[in-house]
């Protein structure tokens, strides 16, 4: 008989769901709008709703469904309860818990950095590893650590928080976090753009990223097509996130790095600027990890939810 494990990962502006088979086959993905006002209390029931409308539609009997599984922005633990989503609304409650009596099923939460890495491990870029950090280069700098197959969350769920690792005492500016010098503020897409605003603001190099809107995209897209000033501006990406990952390598000693998000999408031109700094700063006997690319991309929170119920 066929069972079924349906998937979110709840952003702050969509919800991704899918609906798996218990071999993490996805046989459909769709997605809602995240409705946050009134301190996002709609959210949970629309994602019930979703799950039930597709449940008629798929005409799948409730006791062939496994459970719901589910990615959450921000500190989660063991048992469920988020401790705050800020960017959500949300205070301090457990998610599972809620979302279990909605939806009348057994429900798993996790962090979704740590979610999308566990994602990358089962089905994704980290395949064939038992031990990874998932690295996500987005708007912020996210992260989830898996060691021998099992997500290392901590006791409040800011295990994986690698975006917060502070690299630079010079800093004047706040991260978003409240404190000064995160990682987040040079190796995400929004601190990639800083750092080359700020390089090209120190004197009159000639750069293609003078003629249009400087972004990290442009600043990779530049890099691969020799432009000396978007060199500059990646060694620089390359030093603080090299050294941060070389940290986290002392603490966790991972097999591979698995680098997604919307800054991966500059490819294994990335690695160069990682990789040699990696090496300058990690301990000898953490120096041979991996560096690979994740494949699964928005996917990845989808796979890694369902994967937590089917673990």
């Amino acid at each position: 008989m066929a069972q079924y494990v349906f998937a979110v990962d709840l952003g702050g502006t969509t919800v991704k769901l899918g609906l798996f088979d218990s071999e993490g086959n996805v046989l459909d993905k769709w997605e809602i709008i995240t409705r946050k006002e009134n301190g996002g209390e709609q959210i949970l029931p629309d994602i019930a709703k979703s799950i039930a409308d597709k449940i008629g539609e798929k005409q799948i009997s409730k006791e062939d469904i496994i459970g719901v599984g589910i990615g959450v922005p921000g500190p989660v633990d063991s048992k469920g309860t988020i401790y705050k989503a800020a960017n959500l609304g949300w205070g301090v409650f457990n998610v599972s818990e809620k979302l279990g009596e909605l939806t009348n099923l057994p429900v798993k939460t996790g962090n979704d950095a740590n979610v999308a890495a566990l994602g990358e491990m089962w089905k994704g870029g980290g395949q064939g590893y038992s031990s990874i950090v998932a690295v996500t280069l987005g708007t912020g700098v996210g992260g989830g650590v898996i060691i021998e197959g099992r997500l290392v969350a901590g006791a409040t769920g800011a295990g994986g928080e690698i975006g917060h690792i502070h690299v630079e005492d010079n800093e004047l500016i706040s991260c978003g976090c409240g404190n000064k010098g995160c990682l987040e503020q040079y190796a995400s897409a929004t601190g990639i753009t800083r750092l080359a605003n700020e390089r090209l603001k120190q004197d009159d190099m000639p750069s293609v990223l003078r003629e249009g809107e400087v972004s990290a995209k442009a600043v990779f897209d530049a890099v691969k097509a020799g432009d000396r000033l978007a060199v500059e501006v990646a060694e620089i990406f390359g030093m603080y996130l090299g050294k941060g990952l070389a940290t986290v390598a002392c603490v966790v000693n991972p097999e591979a790095f698995v680098i997604g998000g919307g800054v991966s999408k500059a490819g294994e031109v990335l690695f160069d600027f990682i990789e040699k700094n990696y090496k300058k700063y990690v301990f000898h006997g953490a120096k041979d990890a991996k560096f690979c690319l994740a494949t699964l991309g928005n996917d990845a929170g989808i796979y890694g939810a369902a994967k937590l119920v089917l673990e």
